[in-house]
């Protein structure tokens, strides 16, 4: 919402349900790096920062699953790199279950344990990849071998399902 702050933003659902607990805003913005911004407008901030108001949205009602898109597809890969290390970081103090769709091999191996790979119309599952490196993840997994291995499987695998969908 381009004409309310940061914080109102963030309250959004909590307004919705009729609740108006500003801690668990302050605690959600707290949570993803954003305690000074809560009086920003969207128009002053990074495209990165954006989408931690997003999340912080989202998680403002401590969800028990956290539905994400592509959250991340439209950003540089510096910022993308930098919201998975925070994605992970926020994952592991809440312990919720995320579900995170991407087209990025990358990605997907860097912030999963399990890989869901679909096949093109009709979307249905083509096969799944456990991702079993140890977390917490950080720059030495995303060079290491074994990420490298994991990338390779992910990779092959959508290939795979690519070919066995209808041709576009």
């Amino acid at each position: 919402m381009p004409w309310a702050d940061v914080a109102g933003n963030v309250r959004l659902p909590l307004k919705l349900a009729g609740n108006n607990d500003m801690g668990a805003v302050v605690q959600a913005l707290e949570r993803v790096g954003l305690a000074g911004f809560a009086q920003s407008y969207p128009r002053e901030l990074s495209g990165g920062m954006k989408m931690r108001v997003s999340i912080a949205r989202a998680l403002v009602t401590v969800p028990q699953l956290l539905l994400m898109d592509e959250p991340f597809a439209a950003l540089d890969e510096i910022t993308r790199f930098k919201l998975n290390n925070d994605l992970l970081a926020v994952w592991q103090a809440l312990q919720r279950t995320v579900i995170f769709v991407t087209h990025s091999v990358f990605e997907s191996v860097y912030l999963s344990q399990r890989i869901v790979v679909m096949t093109p119309r009709p979307g249905r599952v083509f096969t799944e990849i456990f991702v079993d490196a140890p977390y917490p993840r950080d720059e030495r997994f995303r060079t290491s071998p074994e990420y490298a291995g994991f990338c390779q499987q992910a990779a092959e695998a959508l290939a795979q399902a690519m070919a066995s969908g209808p041709a576009s």
